[in-house]
């Protein structure tokens, strides 16, 4: 693995440039992981699951489960009058727990609370419940289809946390919402066109395999609730708890201790309302822990049906492009309307195009719910955009790399009405790839190069707060409410607080993720915690700060003149560190600073999205056609990110993000049955990349201090996954000849595709 990084940094607003330390995260607490804790007193939870995809429940019987020595509590949603059963920060159409009617496999039918784990699992045996099945659908194209079995009755609240301020539209029972991107005059622009590349591609359910499954554990006392969970997003999680059991946010504390991981898959509510209300009836803390098969059934990401059509003029340059997306998002809204409205977005990738006209409809269908993914609505269709330039580029004979020079919108631009300036130099990061991956060399026999690029709108809404302490000793306290999940934030926050307050990084110690200590933060995702969560925490420093020089005049100075310096002021030549402007603006040996960091969507913030998140991915495969198997023999990656705060956390990022598009590309996908069954839903037979499948990797770091946040940084770490799918399958092309449509390229696609070319070839049937 080779990094090559490229810096044009400016320098920080106080005087020296930025800390780069390469290095990871630390974590503090008594425990790792939410898997780990314990409260005193904590029962056991274990949920009992439907076997049908779709069926009414005409009874449940829990007396022998109950009777069972050491079982506290068997809950249904009969037993739960009192509290609102349904969530979620987009549609309030998820129940809690199955509410008359399961819609998919494996959705929770009761939970059983215990004093072990095992007395819950041996009691899940003695419940019964009678089930009438209901038809079942499982693809988009079923969904839709005439006579189709309509899978939620009722219209769901919309709820304000959706991300975006438009009502969610339906045009079908069973679309779950439906979102458009319409500019120009289409109909010109495709009669005008010199050539029209047009087509069917598919992209897999997928599911993010986080190293931590789901994990709750819900305490009610003193008429509060405090949850610990392995979420991404405590605010919402509060936000739907306190709806739930009807009480104040104040009285909701949602604690993340440091996450296993999460990729999307952890946002918003999953498991908390279920163990909320189990601990409720159950009168005693409880624990619910799922294994990695449930957290499969739990969340996954959605699969797509993608139609584009897109017109070039003779040169090569895009006049129009038209799109229909159904995404499978599987039994409950989640996060799917706002992958859509994303997915309506992306598909017109970096380019400027004069007219375009996309719809992208989200599709319930009886499998488990689906939700954020990393890159979520970008790789669906950057998958299908990014295979018609290169098909393009054939037809016209200009080169793969030219035609994307020729149409990538330049510092500045706009893609769309009212969209923030693009804030990268997408044609100097094409070079980038180009360079590493040797584009101008001929490509041995046998294999293809490809390179692919994306821009995101990302950093959702940018609202979020912070505050730093300074106290009598100098040192300093930071609160946030982003959570550490992986990626570094522990990190990096820390080490924009230090360099704003001129202080070591051990002098200065952050506290996340908790709803009533830290101070409020969104979400944390599409890329936006370095970006948004460090602007917060600087104007937070330089709050303080301001009021440590006030206080220096007043308590040192006597009205004087005050210098500023590292780490604390010059007053008539002598240095007095920030503890000892708050020991003497409070007369003794205690006390403190309070500095205040607010964001919202006002000024600088106001144009949205608040950043573009690149991606740019080159790769070189070889195919073997006799048995269809890819090879990726090179992977290169430019993450143009502004300002690396820790390179090394960047670099780890993109590694990891590009993996697992690979992983997208060439295996991961969850196969459902017509039936309804999940034929894979295990990590034995659903395969994510070994160490052995990971190709020579180059990771290129673009820094030019281009982006809205500190330092010039914007996010990074979702855009090296999107464009590969797409990238892969060019290279496949300018191998063999043959065009992919469905991904994962597996062993068996290809080698069919590859029948299809030589339909005479010997072996073929």
């Amino acid at each position: 693995m080779r990094r090559v990084t490229t810096r044009a940094t400016p320098p920080s607003p106080i005087g020296e440039s930025v800390p780069r330390r390469d290095g990871i995260a630390k974590v503090t607490g008594a425990a790792r992981f939410t898997s780990d804790l314990s409260v005193p007193g904590m029962a056991w939870a274990k949920i009992l699951r439907s076997p049908y995809p779709h069926a009414r429940i005409s009874s449940i019987d829990t007396a022998a489960a109950l009777a069972l020595p050491g079982v506290i509590a068997a809950v249904s949603a009969a037993d739960l009058a009192d509290v609102e059963l349904y969530y979620g920060h987009a549609l309030a159409d998820h129940p809690l727990i199955a509410h008359g009617v399961v819609r998919y496999g494996g959705e929770p039918v009761v939970g059983i609370v215990a004093e072990d784990p095992a007395t819950a699992e041996e009691a899940l045996a003695l419940v019964s419940v009678e089930y009438d099945p209901l038809p079942v659908v499982t693809t988009v194209e079923a969904a839709l289809a005439p006579g189709a079995p309509i899978l939620h009755e009722r219209e769901a609240e919309q709820r304000p946390q959706r991300g975006f301020e438009e009502a969610i539209e339906r045009d079908h029972p069973n679309v779950c919402s439906s979102s458009t991107q319409r500019w120009g005059d289409i109909d010109a622009a495709f009669a005008g066109a010199d050539l029209v590349v047009e087509g069917d591609f598919r992209y897999p359910i997928s599911y993010a395999y986080a190293m931590e499954p789901y994990t709750a554990i819900a305490h009610w006392s003193d008429g509060g609730l405090t949850v610990w969970s392995s979420c991404q997003h405590p605010f919402m999680v509060r936000d739907d708890l306190a709806r739930c059991f009807h009480l104040p946010l104040s009285a909701v504390r949602v604690i993340v201790p440091y996450v296993g991981g999460g990729y999307g898959s952890k946002s918003y509510t999953k498991i908390e309302p279920l163990t909320a209300a189990l601990a409720l009836r159950a009168d005693r803390p409880v624990k619910l822990a799922l294994s990695i098969e449930e957290s499969i059934l739990t969340t996954r990401g959605d699969g797509a049906v993608v139609h584009i059509a897109s017109a070039f003029d003779g040169d090569g340059r895009l006049r129009g492009r038209r799109a229909e997306i159904l995404l499978n998002t599987g039994a409950y809204a989640e996060n799917s309307p706002l992958v859509g409205r994303k997915a309506a977005n992306r598909i017109c990738g970096p380019y400027r195009i004069p007219a375009v006209d996309v719809t992208c409809r989200a599709i319930y269908t009886n499998t488990s719910p689906a939700s954020s993914f990393r890159g979520f609505g970008a790789p669906q269709g950057i998958f299908a955009g990014e295979s018609q330039m290169d098909e393009a580029a054939e037809r016209l004979g200009i080169d793969p790399l030219e035609i994307r020079r020729r149409n990538v919108v330049r510092p500045g631009e706009a893609l769309w009405s009212k969209a923030r300036g693009m804030d990268a130099d997408l044609d100097a990061d094409l070079l980038l790839a180009a360079d590493a991956l040797a584009w101008d060399t001929p490509a041995r026999p046998g294999r293809g190069r490809a390179i692919c690029i994306s821009a995101s709108d990302a950093g959702s809404e940018p609202v979020t707060t912070s505050l730093l302490r300074v106290h009598a000793d100098g040192s300093v306290t930071v609160t946030v409410g982003s959570t550490e999940i992986g990626q570094g934030s522990s990190t990096v926050l820390a080490q924009i607080a230090a360099a704003e307050m001129d202080l070591p990084l051990d002098r200065v110690h952050l506290l996340q993720s908790d709803t009533t200590a830290a101070s409020y933060d969104r979400s944390t995702g599409a890329s936006r915690t370095t970006t948004l969560v460090g602007l917060a925490i600087q104007a937070a420093a330089r709050d303080a700060r301001s009021q440590l020089l006030e206080w220096a005049r007043d308590a040192l100075a006597g009205g004087g003149t005050v210098e500023p310096a590292k780490g604390g002021v010059l007053v008539a030549g002598v240095h007095h560190d920030w503890g000892a402007i708050v020991r003497a603006w409070f007369a003794g040996a205690g006390g403190e600073v309070v500095g205040r960091g607010y964001l919202r969507r006002a000024g600088s913030m106001t144009a949205m999205p608040p950043f573009w998140e690149i991606g740019c991915v080159g790769a070189e495969v070889s195919v073997d056609e006799e048995t269809g198997q890819i090879r990726v023999e090179r992977l290169v990656t430019v993450g143009d990110v502004g300002c690396a705060i820790n390179p090394q956390l960047v670099e780890s990022q993109d590694v990891g993000a590009a993996i697992m598009g690979l992983g997208i590309a060439l295996s991961e996908e969850l196969v459902y049955t017509p039936e309804g069954s999940l034929l894979n839903g295990n990590l034995v037979e659903y395969r994510v990349p070994r160490a052995s499948d990971i190709p020579p990797f180059t990771a290129i770091l673009a820094e030019r201090g281009d982006g809205v946040g500190v330092y010039g940084a914007k996010g990074g770490g979702e855009g090296a996954l999107n464009p590969v799918a797409a990238a892969v399958a060019n290279a496949v092309r300018r191998a063999t000849g043959i065009r992919l449509h469905e991904a994962p390229f597996t062993p068996e696609r290809v080698w069919r595709a590859l029948r299809e070319r030589d339909p005479g070839r010997e072996g073929d049937g």
